[in-house]
């Protein structure tokens, strides 16, 4: 979280008019702040998530991680091209691509612990499995289809990133009703 700095600021000595000007050109630089915080915070719990599972860590595992990381500590870069020229669509289409970049860096994680768990009996730890993987999924169409998409407006592919927060919901509304020791892990 602390990679993404904020560079936002108002210059001093505005008169009323500049003050309410500057502060609302701030709000583009706030937005995009939000939605990468909540892009990370995601990446941060899934992996948490994820590594739970692993028995041992080996090397896929810590180099899907260190890509992972690599990836996330790249965010600021597209976080404020997004700020800044969220009406061009290199910029919108820069951000989609990597968030699903990230996302399917962890989707492969999570494919990869659940081929080392083995296949599951229990109808609860499956749900929770196919839940997880859902999750994953779902970041990685709704931002990998915002690529191409930004070509041809960038303001619906950002308005189809909203479209994410109802399947955000639903899945973790899902995941919490799974029983304690199934909702941890893949």
């Amino acid at each position: 979280m602390t990679l993404l700095v904020l560079d936002i600021t108002v210059r001093r000595g505005l008169s009323s008019e500049g003050f309410r000007e500057a502060l609302h050109l701030t709000l583009p630089h706030i937005a995009a702040y939000a939605l990468s915080f909540a892009v990370i915070a995601e990446f941060w719990l899934d992996h948490r998530r994820i590594l739970a599972a692993f028995p041992v860590v080996d090397g896929r595992v810590t180099g899907l991680t260190l890509l992972g990381l690599g990836l996330t500590a790249m965010m600021p870069f597209p976080t404020a091209l997004l700020a800044e020229y969220s009406n061009e669509p290199q910029a919108v289409a820069v951000y989609g691509l990597s968030v699903a970049a990230l996302n399917a860096v962890h989707m492969t994680l999570l494919l990869t612990s659940h081929r080392r768990l083995g296949p599951v009996r229990d109808a609860g730890a499956l749900r929770a499995r196919r839940l997880d993987a859902a999750d994953l999924i779902s970041t990685v169409l709704v931002f990998g289809i915002t690529v191409p998409l930004a070509f041809v407006s960038p303001t619906a592919a950002k308005w189809v990133w909203l479209a994410l927060l109802p399947a955000k919901i639903v899945i973790g509304h899902r995941q919490s009703k799974l029983a304690p020791d199934q909702a941890g892990g893949p």
